[in-house]
């Protein structure tokens, strides 16, 4: 193919082992410490200037981050050290055709050895050709991100008008309310448990279809919680379930999945997602909680779920559900049911709760549709990506518009 040669990868880049570093050593910062899975973390100094790109060496291998501002690779990754006069975003592109999760080293604990994969034979393109199909594919990248700031935007809005209403007390008629020991006359406040229609732990399920795990359902999981609340709705697990497993567990619109487990004492737990007709379209209506989560259905005569959705956004930082941890791992299911019994909440009128139903839900509509499209865009970048890395798809002669993105590139980081 014209303009690619073979070559192998310690010819177009020099991979670079992490810095080692605690929690305890961490000092609050916007630095990002970048581990095997992604952004870990953040600390106030970097390690490697940007852009740069990041590999998993251990736990989750071979996945490709490329980073934008200066950085701190941990040691559980490999970074590249000097990109040769390569560009750097066809690089992380380039590094995510080559499947580098098989070229594990480790004997008991999955590892990735630099010097093994600077080894391996490859078909690569010279610089042009490069900048090109990092164009191509970065136009996409640059769309999905964008997608991704106005669906935070969006929340951040409906959020807002949850403070200002609920937690401040201006909702529309505020000014004529009559207050009794802090709530707004009409309000009630009400237990947990007074709300909750039914609740049931997750289940998990199995990988392979079989007589006694017969029916096939995604499920979702604690840590996929705070990607589909920020629209990445990209990464799908699915399992398979018993009957009577699908049929309790099987999520519904309005339903919420709480996390409850998996957690740490340092570690927040409540993530939680409301189920939208959005995901339900995405799992084809067949989506359950996994586990370490627990299915929660409100009576909607009671509370609005649109409300309880803001309310678990904003008590999560608070950590609404570590008071009633007592274990490392998460609250055990006596611990939940006094959460139950013990936690309250002042519940609106149900006038005020209709009125602020009808505000969000476009905002929810905005955020979801932004999220399908991501998708789209996903998958239409994934199609594109071996075609165009494997000059299937030639690009040599295209002439193509550089987007903002990739208007400065530094070649080689440096080492702080």
């Amino acid at each position: 193919m014209a303009g690619f040669q073979q070559k192998t990868i310690g010819e177009i880049l020099t991979f670079q082992r992490g810095f080692d570093i605690t929690k305890k050593e961490q000092t609050p910062g916007v630095v990002p410490i970048v581990s095997s899975s992604g952004i870990s973390s953040f600390h106030s100094q970097f390690k490697v200037k940007a852009p740069g790109v990041v590999i998993g060496r251990k736990g989750t291998l071979g996945t490709v981050h490329y980073i934008k501002q200066d950085f701190w690779p941990h040691d559980t990754t490999l970074w590249v050290k000097d990109f040769k006069g390569n560009d750097p975003r066809f690089i992380s592109y380039f590094l995510k055709t080559l499947h580098l999760e098989n070229f594990d080293t480790g004997s008991s604990n999955p590892t990735l050895n630099r010097n093994h994969l600077h080894k391996i034979k490859i078909i690569f393109p010279g610089l042009k050709i490069q900048q090109k199909i990092a164009a191509i594919l970065s136009a996409y990248d640059d769309l999905i991100e964008n997608n991704k700031r106005r669906i935070a935007l969006l929340e951040k809005m409906a959020e807002e008008i949850y403070r200002e209403w609920f937690v401040r007390f201006r909702f529309p008629g505020w000014e004529n309310a009559e207050f009794e020991k802090g709530i707004p006359v009409g309000w009630e406040v009400v237990r947990f448990r007074d709300v909750v229609k039914y609740y049931i732990g997750g289940g998990w399920g199995e990988e392979e279809e079989s007589p006694n795990y017969p029916v096939g359902a995604h499920v979702i999981r604690g840590t996929d919680i705070p990607a589909l609340n920020a629209g990445d709705y990209s990464n799908k697990v699915h399992r398979f379930h018993k009957e009577s497993n699908y049929k309790s567990r099987k999520l519904q619109k309005n339903d919420f999945v709480f996390e409850v487990s998996g957690g740490s004492t340092n570690q927040l737990l409540g993530r939680n997602i409301m189920i939208s007709d959005g995901l339900l379209e995405l799992f084809k209506g067949e989506v359950l909680c996994a586990s370490f989560c627990k299915l929660i259905r409100f009576d909607d005569e009671k509370i609005s779920p649109f409300f309880m959705k803001y309310y678990f956004n904003l008590y999560y930082d608070c950590d609404l559900v570590g008071i009633y941890q007592v274990q490392s791992t998460g609250i055990s299911n006596y611990q939940f049911e006094s959460f139950l019994n013990y936690q309250t909440l002042a519940v609106p009128d149900k006038t005020t709760s209709l009125h602020f139903e009808k505000i969000v839900t476009p905002i929810i509509k905005q955020q979801e549709y932004l999220a399908l499209e991501n998708l789209m865009l996903t998958k239409t970048k994934e199609q594109l990506l071996p075609r165009l890395i494997s000059g299937k798809l030639s690009v040599e002669d295209l002439d193509i518009q550089f987007p903002p993105s990739m208007q400065a590139n530094n070649t080689e980081p440096e080492v702080a």
